[in-house]
């Protein structure tokens, strides 16, 4: 049966030969252990050679070359070993260039360091055959750790020095032992070694991957300032407007405010300074939703938030608003965050600016939770009053003519996309503990509550808004519009009526700027797995880098449950679902005035929950109508 005693340090060494020294890059050959027996304490040791008694997994990783089997004395590297035909273990070590590495390679080439030794750990042994009381104690199983430069010698015949780290129990075993017991010890102790293999590839492949996110995140940022430069150039090219694009490029203007420009510059009312208050940049770091509304909830009104009340007051007499007692709205300032100051220098306000600094402003966080506005939407904020933009409806007509004839007159014709402030509101509920808290975090967490639920409403009306009972128009409701259809009782998308949602904004000329899909969830489903033809494995819709988005034949592809799922024709049943395809630059989102927050403590009843109200003067309409296209009775469940 298997006996445990206990290992301790041992080591063996050779002189190094300087004629298998590479001066120049630093390399030594060298040999580190051999079959030679060696007498230990237990008995005499003979490591055994064989291929599959020999672990090198650890030497073969950059495994360390260290001096007299110090960890902290690092000084090269093991870049290969074998196991050669003689039995005898060889390896090629590189010494790296420190200063003290560079003083022990000096060393070697003089020939005073010339020993080296082995670090290894035993995994099993077995009682091979005794001399008189002495067992002869073959090692079956065991691991070099490392290689070490020593000093003193104690083997001179093999040129290997051999040692273990650390006291360590050791299996033993005769050969009287049952063959097919030693095998299953071996493999179980061969598997407990692969379990911690795998535990460390493991280990490592969680590193490599977020080291993998790291350089997607990087990726993506080069990405998005690589799109923002090409679709601003893009625009200033195709309007001539070169000169202000590129300075919009060098100024880092996002694209949505460069958009606004344009659109200014061609008869919109501007985005108007005037809606805001005056507000510093370090006034605007200071005011907090949250604050304000623990004030409300306190006390019934803004009492304890005597800053947040007056920049209310302000708001709405710059709008000619009503006061409410369990309401107040926010600044244009504080909902766009415009900052004066540079918080990162603190001659330039970084020792004034308080320490409740805000995560990022709410129309940020409101555009990042809007789907449509990652399709790429054209976004007007600030506004004053209603506002008309001009669109072109007709194009100049060109004649051939004969030699001293006159052309035939002819006029582009134009028309208004009109903008009329909709008051659009949303709700979310908290606990009240919740409101109570007072940290950075929990402020954000509202903020964002707040954009996500306007954002969702704000979607649903962009996408199939149906333009009564004071509801913006969205684009499945706008005349005009290309169409494809189904069938008469719908019928399950092909990759035809893809091609067929492009040409329909093909044919009318406006197959330009942010093209792109958008689809259901059950789209989704339906067309990663309809084949373009029978039996390709060649998918309708394939995956895509960038998260929360597929491909389609090319082009981008959102998905978002505000598209509806729920249509009926003939003998459908409300099941069919709808799909839209266009310019998505030509969504134009409007935004006047201010924010308004109104807090309801009695929605919740006994639960102590709080209602939260936001309500916000928006218009929704599409510039163009001929720039999208919608597929409207897909079967898709």
């Amino acid at each position: 049966m298997p006996k445990q005693i206990k290992g301790t340090t041992q080591f063996r060494e050779i002189r190094i030969d300087r004629g298998h020294v590479d001066a120049e890059k630093r390399t030594v050959e060298l040999a580190f252990s051999s079959e030679e027996p060696v007498e230990r304490w237990f008995g005499i040791e003979i490591l055994d050679h064989q291929p599959e008694s020999i672990r090198l997994g650890r030497l073969n990783d950059s495994g360390p070359l260290l001096m007299d089997h110090n960890s902290r004395d690092h000084v090269g590297v093991v870049e290969s070993v074998s196991i050669d035909k003689d039995k005898v273990g060889r390896a090629v070590v590189r010494f790296g260039k420190s200063a003290r590495a560079d003083e022990v390679f000096q060393d070697v080439l003089d020939g005073i360091r010339t020993k080296v030794s082995v670090g290894y750990a035993i995994h099993e042994i077995v009682t091979q055959e005794k001399k008189g009381e002495t067992p002869i104690e073959r090692v079956v199983d065991w691991e070099p750790l490392e290689i070490s430069m020593v000093s003193v010698p104690a083997d001179q015949t093999v040129g290997v020095g051999r040692g273990v780290d650390e006291k360590k129990e050791i299996s033993l075993r005769s050969n009287e032992m049952d063959e097919e017991e030693r095998k299953k010890i071996q493999e179980e102790e061969r598997q407990k070694v692969r379990d911690e293999e795998a535990k460390r590839k493991a280990e490592e492949e969680s590193v490599k991957a977020r080291e993998k996110e790291k350089i997607q995140i990087r990726e993506d940022a080069r990405k998005e300032e690589q799109d923002r430069v090409r679709e601003i150039s893009a625009i200033g090219d195709k309007l001539s407007k070169r000169e202000e694009a590129q300075s919009a490029v060098s100024s880092g203007m996002t694209l949505d405010a460069f958009r606004a420009q344009i659109v200014e510059s061609m008869g919109a009312v501007p985005v108007d300074t005037s809606v805001d208050i005056g507000l510093s940049g370090r006034e605007v770091e200071q005011f907090s939703i949250l604050r304000a509304i623990n004030s409300i909830l306190d006390k019934g009104d803004l009492s304890q938030s005597p800053f947040e009340r007056e920049c209310s007051e302000a708001v709405m007499k710059k709008f000619g608003k009503r006061e409410n007692d369990r309401g107040f709205s926010v600044p244009h300032e504080v909902i766009e965050q415009k900052r004066d100051l540079s918080v990162g220098v603190a001659t330039a306000g970084g020792n004034t600016v308080a320490t409740n600094l805000m995560a990022a402003s709410f129309i940020d966080l409101l555009r990042k939770s809007m789907i449509v506005n990652q399709m790429g939407a054209t976004v007007l904020d600030g506004l004053i009053g209603d506002i008309a933009i001009p669109r072109q409806t007709g194009g100049a007509t060109g004649y051939w003519v004969a030699e001293d004839g006159d052309p035939t007159e002819s006029q582009q014709a134009f028309d208004q996309v009109a903008f009329t402030p909709k008051t659009v509101g949303a709700f979310t509920d908290m606990t009240r503990k919740l409101l109570m808290q007072s940290s950075i975090d929990i402020e954000n967490f509202v903020r964002q509550d707040l954009a996500t639920t306007l954002g969702l409403t704000l979607d649903l009306a962009a996408i199939n808004g149906s333009g009564v009972s004071n509801q913006p128009t969205g684009i499945l409701n706008t005349s005009g519009i290309g169409a494809v259809v189904g069938g008469t009782n719908g019928a399950v998308p092909t990759w035809g009526n893809m091609v067929d949602l492009e040409t329909e904004v093909s044919k009318d000329n406006a197959a330009m700027g942010s093209l792109g899909y958008l689809v259901n969830s059950d789209t989704v489903g339906k067309l990663k797995q309809t084949e373009k033809v029978a039996n390709t494995a060649q998918f309708i819709m394939n995956a895509m880098n960038q998260p929360g988005f597929a491909e389609i034949n090319g082009y981008r592809a959102g998905m978002t449950n505000q598209i509806p799922n729920n249509i009926t024709k003939g003998t459908s049943g409300a099941t069919l679902s709808a799909m839209i395809f266009g310019n998505w630059r030509d969504l134009i989102l409007a935004y006047w005035g201010s924010l308004d927050v109104l807090v309801d403590p009695y929605a919740g009843g006994l639960s102590g929950r709080v209602r939260i109200r936001v309500l916000r003067d928006v218009d929704i309409n599409v510039r163009h109508p001929e720039s999208f296209s919608a597929h409207q009775d897909m079967i898709t469940i």
